[in-house]
C-alpha cells in the first residue's frame, strides 16, 4: 500500500521545556522529512532566555511553525493537551496528529510508514514509532505499563521482509506517537493528574475500551536524543502514577498489591543496593506512595523537583520496575 495524498500537512505537536537548541533541531528534522508538516510547539514555562531564543526560531519558520506559551511547567500530558485541543478545534487540520517531546529524530520514512499503516487499520486510534529496542509495550493489571521483548510476527504476505508493519501494542510509547482525531474526540485527552509518566497507558486503556486499536509500527524508526539519569522526581512520578493507573484500570485491590510490592522492593533496595533498579530513590518512592494515598496528583512536590537543567517533563515513557 502507498501513502495517499493528504489534503493538508500533517500536524505535529512538540512539547518543549528549557532545551531550545534540541527543540530547534527537532523542528528542522520534521520539516526536512518526506511528509509535509505544520508544527505547533507548546512551551511549558521555559526560562526567559530559552523562550526568547525559541520565539526567534519560530519567527524564522513562521509559515510552518507556531508557538503556544503555557507560562508554567505543566508537565508533558497537560502541555500536550494544549496542542491537541488546538488540533481538534480545526476540522481542516487532518485525521492524524503527531505528538513528541522536543528532542526526537524521526528517521527518513518514519512518518510516511506510519501513515501507510494507519490506512490499513481502519480502527487504529493510537500508534507509535519504533525506537529500535525490539520491545513492545504491554500493560499488567498489577504493575501497569512496561515493555517486553516482542514476539509478534507480521501476517504472512502483509509486507516484504524488513518493511515497516503494524504490531498490536497495549499503549503507544511517548517518543513519537500519532493520535487519530475521531479517537480523541470520543475518549478525551490525557488525564492531567499524571503530569508525566503513565499518561499514554491510561489514554490507551480508554481507547481500547472504546473499540480502537493501538499499535507500534515496527521498522518506522525514531530516536530520542536525550539520555536521562535516575532522578528522584522520576522515581516519585513513576511510583505515584503507576498506582493511579493500576487503580483506575484494575481497582483498589490491584493497587494495594502494587503498593505492597513497591514497599518490599524499596526496603530490599535499601538493605541490598545491588538489587536496585536503574532509577531508585527510597525517599521519592515513599513520597509517591504517600501522595497517592492522599490523592495529591499533578506536579511533583518542590522538595524533590530538580533544577531546570536536570529534570525534563518531556522525558517520559514506560515505568521503571
Amino acid at each position: 500500500m502507498t501513502l495517499s495524498t493528504s489534503p493538508a500537512p500533517l500536524r505535529v505537536v512538540l512539547v518543549h521545556w528549557n532545551q531550545v537548541e534540541a527543540c530547534i533541531e527537532t523542528i528542522d528534522r520534521f520539516l526536512n522529512r518526506e511528509v509535509p508538516v505544520r508544527i505547533t510547539v507548546v512551551d511549558n514555562g521555559s526560562r526567559p532566555e530559552a523562550l526568547e531564543d525559541l520565539r526567534r526560531a519560530v519567527q524564522d519558520r513562521q509559515s510552518q511553525v507556531g508557538l503556544i506559551e503555557v507560562g508554567a511547567n505543566a508537565g508533558f500530558g497537560p502541555g500536550a493537551n494544549v496542542g491537541l485541543r488546538e488540533f481538534l478545534a480545526d476540522p481542516e487540520d487532518g485525521e492524524w496528529v503527531v505528538l513528541a517531546p522536543h528532542d526526537v529524530d524521526p528517521f527518513p520514512g518514519c512518518l510516511a510508514a506510519m501513515l501507510v499503516e494507519a490506512q490499513a487499520q481502519p480502527m487504529a486510534g493510537l500508534m507509535c514509532a519504533d525506537v529500535g529496542d525490539g520491545m513492545i509495550p504491554v500493560i499488567d493489571p498489577y504493575f501497569g505499563g512496561m515493555v517486553v521483548p516482542a514476539t509478534q510476527a507480521p501476517p504472512a504476505g502483509a509486507a516484504p521482509a524488513g518493511a515497516a508493519h503494524w504490531e498490536d501494542a497495549a499503549f503507544p510509547h511517548g517518543t513519537l506517537m500519532m493520535l487519530r482525531r475521531d479517537c480523541l474526540a470520543e475518549i478525551g485527552l490525557f488525564d492531567e493528574r499524571f503530569f508525566s509518566y503513565c499518561e499514554e497507558a491510561d489514554l490507551a486503556v480508554r481507547a481500547r475500551a472504546a473499540g480502537w486499536s493501538i499499535g507500534l509500527i515496527r521498522g518506522a524508526r525514531v530516536q530520542n536524543i536525550h539520555i536521562g539519569s535516575g532522578l528522584a522526581v522520576v522515581d516519585y512520578l513513576q511510583t505515584r502514577n503507576t498506582l493511579l493507573l493500576v487503580q483506575e484500570m484494575s481497582g483498589n485491590y490491584h493497587a494495594f498489591i502494587r503498593a505492597w510490592f513497591t514497599i518490599v522492593q524499596t526496603l530490599r533496595g535499601i538493605q541490598k543496593p545491588s538489587t536496585r533498579p536503574i532509577i531508585f530513590d527510597a525517599r521519592a518512592r515513599v513520597m509517591g506512595l504517600r501522595d497517592f494515598v492522599l490523592r495529591r496528583f499533578g506536579p511533583p512536590p518542590s522538595s524533590i523537583a530538580s533544577p531546570p537543567s536536570q529534570f525534563d517533563p518531556s522525558m517520559h515513557g514506560a515505568r521503571n520496575n
